[in-house]
């Protein structure tokens, strides 16, 4: 068949015209149904969510719900949480009909027995403190599983363990400050320095996060400060973040037992990546420090780094022993639950409106390596090596699990 010109121009001339440039059409948000039980857990003040995140996430489209009473420690009303929007419930069974579940305390037994299969749960995993059945249970009903504690950032930051550390630093010598005072039976110091009084001393053993916000504190109320580390590399690291020049030294058994003789305060700050935290600081090496002196150990929720340090709480946080006062309360940021909270919702808000965004758990997984490092239970299935040998588990690695499904 013969096409004429004149029909051939009629057919293409649609083809000549300008078009509209065709778009990418958006992928539709995902919904999601996110629950926030009551914190059970012993002196667990801290929540995940606060009433301004609960807004946000319901203004982008997700449900909440939340369990009467739950912020009631860290001071957030049941109303403020229903003015931004969440629904509130009066029973935990509720709560765990969610399909997301944010908590800070890893959830119990019997709160794992309200728990329903397929659930996504984000939490403090706390593992060392964890029976076997804990993970058993979990893996029976296919949970996914997140330690907000392990997730990193794109630096490779935990931003969870960072936010408590710089709380904990700092609170650490206020609470020092508060037990040097008479009101406390301490030796009638004020922590710092004013003119014409030797300073007071303060010795800080770990460079990390924590020693960093301690030796702010610390150098902020004017006090002379020492800080001891086994890592010349934190060391010079803390020397630069500071920008002043303080005392340094690495971890040295004469010379520490040499300074502490002359401290008012000492801040354990010591952690283990693995494990418990590195014992440094022995019985003798506290017998000779001054009478009233005043150790916080930080690192008592890894079985501290004094040998001295038992596990108290806040309830009755201190002892005494060999004249020396011993504050050794473990999860020192429940003490100031309504900056924790911020701290912690900044996270776990962040988290499920990028989750919602991707549309799900499973395709936030795909493209965000930070939480993915924080998985210890993908469908049921352990995904963490050193949990597994720790309980001695079988386990598969997250990435070929999410090639496989």
């Amino acid at each position: 068949m013969v096409i004429s010109k004149e029909a051939l121009f009629s057919l293409t001339k649609g083809v000549m015209m300008p078009q509209e440039e065709m778009l990418e059409v958006a992928r539709k948000k995902g919904s999601m149904y996110i629950g926030m039980p009551n914190e059970i857990a012993y002196q667990e003040n801290r929540v995940p969510l606060v009433p301004d995140a609960v807004a946000v996430l319901i203004n982008n489209g997700h449900r909440v719900i939340i369990e009467t009473n739950a912020g009631k420690a860290a001071n957030f009303q049941d109303n403020d949480y229903s003015e931004a929007g969440a629904e509130i419930a009066y029973s935990s069974q509720d709560i765990y009909k969610a399909d997301t579940i944010v908590k800070i305390a890893p959830p119990t037994l019997d709160e794992m027995e309200m728990m329903k299969p397929k659930q996504t749960l984000f939490s403090a995993l706390q593992f060392s403190t964890q029976p076997q059945e804990f993970l058993k249970k979990l893996t029976q009903k296919k949970i996914n599983a997140v330690a907000i504690d392990w997730i990193t950032d794109d630096q490779g930051i935990f931003p969870a363990v960072r936010a408590m550390g710089e709380i904990a630093g700092g609170a650490s010598i206020l609470i020092a400050a508060e037990y040097l005072t008479n009101t406390n039976n301490g030796m009638g110091s004020i922590l710092g320095g004013i003119a014409g009084i030797s300073p007071t001393e303060v010795i800080i053993i770990g460079a990390g996060t924590v020693g960093e916000f301690a030796a702010r504190a610390a150098l902020g109320l004017g006090a002379y400060v020492k800080v001891f580390d086994n890592s010349t590399s934190r060391l010079r690291r803390l020397q630069n973040i500071l920008g002043t020049r303080v005392f340094t030294s690495v971890i040295q058994p004469k010379v520490l037992a040499k300074h502490l003789k002359s401290a008012d305060v000492v801040i354990g700050a010591l952690r283990s990546r693995t494990g418990r935290a590195p014992v440094v600081v022995t019985e003798n090496m506290v017998t000779d420090m001054k009478m009233g002196a005043v150790i916080v150990d930080v690192s008592i929720d890894q079985g501290g780094c004094f040998e001295t340090s038992e596990v108290t709480n806040h309830s009755k946080p201190i002892f005494r022993k060999h004249g020396v006062i011993h504050y050794c309360v473990p999860n020192i940021a429940s003490r100031v639950s309504r900056t924790a909270s911020y701290a912690f919702s900044n996270i776990f808000s962040q988290i499920m409106l990028n989750m919602g965004d991707e549309g799900g758990f499973e395709s936030l997984l795909r493209k965000d390596p930070g939480v993915r490092n924080g998985v210890y239970l993908y469908n049921g299935v352990l995904t963490n090596q050193f949990l597994a040998e720790t309980f001695n588990m079988p386990f598969k690695d997250i990435n070929l699990l999410m090639a496989m499904f």
